[in-house]
């Protein structure tokens, strides 16, 4: 059984209120859905980011219309509110190596990854992370996040150039 049969089959037990069929599910999204999470607040805020999104999705599950979307409908609960989040806070800390893919080569290898990413609107690491670290297309992205395709690319090349940018001058300079 495929991972989204799988998820399918528990999405129905819980739409009907079997808080075991949920917790499978948690279970088995949550090392990737805290992975954005980081990416996008403090690393010490991602668990209960993901928990906040969790307790949502348990409330709201009756408004998922197809149980085989549930992966990437977590993942758009999961990106808001840790987009949510960080805006409140305007405090982010990136983890370790998230953008290192997103960041041109020929940028000096000196230069902290992780300042250069604090740098960014919460919106374009959530891009870099889905990108980079899920592999996510564009469209998936989009779903997720709750944009466009073009909104995503654009988020995307605005991250990038940013990044570069910071990169050229100095990340103290930024």
């Amino acid at each position: 059984m495929s991972t989204v049969d799988n998820d399918s089959a528990l999405v129905r037990r819980a739409m009907e209120g079997d808080r075991d069929a949920f917790s499978d599910l948690a279970a088995t999204h949550w090392r990737r859905l805290l992975g954005l999470a980081r990416s996008i607040v403090a690393d010490l805020e991602a668990e209960d980011v993901v928990q906040d999104a969790l307790i949502k999705a348990w409330k709201k599950l009756g408004s998922l219309r197809e149980p085989g979307a549930f992966s990437a409908w977590l993942t758009r609960i999961v990106a808001n509110t840790a987009i949510a989040r960080a805006r409140r806070r305007r405090f982010f800390e990136p983890i370790d190596g998230v953008a290192v893919a997103a960041v041109e080569s020929s940028i000096d290898s000196r230069i902290d990854i992780g300042r250069l990413l604090f740098k960014l609107a919460p919106k374009q690491r959530a891009v870099l992370h889905l990108t980079t670290i899920e592999g996510y297309t564009d469209s998936e992205i989009a779903e997720a996040l709750g944009i466009t395709s073009s909104s995503v690319r654009v988020h995307r090349l605005r991250a990038r150039r940013r990044l570069a940018e910071l990169a050229g001058r100095g990340i103290n300079d930024g």
